[in-house]
């Protein structure tokens, strides 16, 4: 088992699935699950992705298109049973807000929000047929807090998610389907570091970070798997940021 900071994961004999598992967070946290002892379900659009990660860690790959919803449901019913499930499939589209096209508008919500819906339906329902406690993680953003210029759509997307997290919390609590979010800062995966490697574009962020660093993938996968884990049973309808202090300044 993978030991964070002094805190062990066990998740054998846990069926996981993590949507958006192909690249960047969403990989790092199935990658890291799976070395926790989970039978990991990685879902993607990217087919190749999904062969490296059943290559590498051994993830059952699920090849699926979230913003269409019977794709959406289909994903979840091909992973069979699911204890875990981690909502992290996201994409962003920047625009200016006198700019943003209704079709950017609508994708982004159909993959930050309503994916996450209709698969937390699918898992939620089989778990409560099953009379089988699970955990849910949304993977959201600072953006739900904070507007960045240019990210009218995600900034949008990712507060409905927030409030998406605290009624699933409170729906699904009493069938012991515990719900949780996490909202990272700017995260250093290869498109991260694209975005984010100019100084002059990130210094004013990293101003605004107490600790002095972006995120790495593995700080989030070590925060869902927190979530995930019994050690976080009385963490409900929690927003968790991930963030080196920003929300703090």
């Amino acid at each position: 088992m993978k030991d964070t900071g002094g805190a062990t994961f066990d998740f054998r004999q846990r069926r996981a699935l993590v949507t958006g598992a192909g690249k960047g967070i969403g990989r790092e946290i199935a990658a890291f699950l799976a070395g926790c002892g989970a039978q990991v379900v990685a879902v993607s659009r990217s087919a190749d992705d999904l062969a490296a990660l059943e290559r590498d860690h051994g993830c059952m790959p699920v090849v699926a298109d979230l913003a269409d919803v019977q794709g959406a449901r289909d994903a979840v019913r091909a992973a069979g049973p699911v204890d875990l499930l981690v909502n992290n499939a996201g994409i962003s589209v920047l625009q200016p807000f006198l700019d943003v096209t209704p079709d950017a508008f609508d994708r982004t919500v159909a993959v930050n929000v309503r994916a996450a819906l209709i698969v937390s339906q699918e898992v939620a329902r089989g778990l409560i047929a099953r009379g089988a406690p699970g955990a849910i993680v949304n993977v959201s953003s600072q953006a739900s807090t904070v507007g960045l210029p240019e990210h009218a759509a995600y900034c949008a997307s990712k507060g409905a998610l927030d409030q998406l997290t605290r009624v699933m919390a409170i729906e699904l609590g009493p069938h012991g389907i515990r719900v949780n979010a996490v909202n990272p800062t700017v995260t250093m995966t290869p498109m991260g570091r694209m975005a984010w490697g100019d100084p002059t574009r990130s210094a004013p962020m990293l101003a605004r970070i107490p600790l002095g660093r972006f995120a790495e993938p593995l700080d989030v996968a070590h925060t869902v798997a927190y979530l995930l884990s019994d050690s976080a049973g009385m963490i409900h309808g929690a927003t968790l940021p991930v963030d080196g202090g920003f929300l703090a300044t």
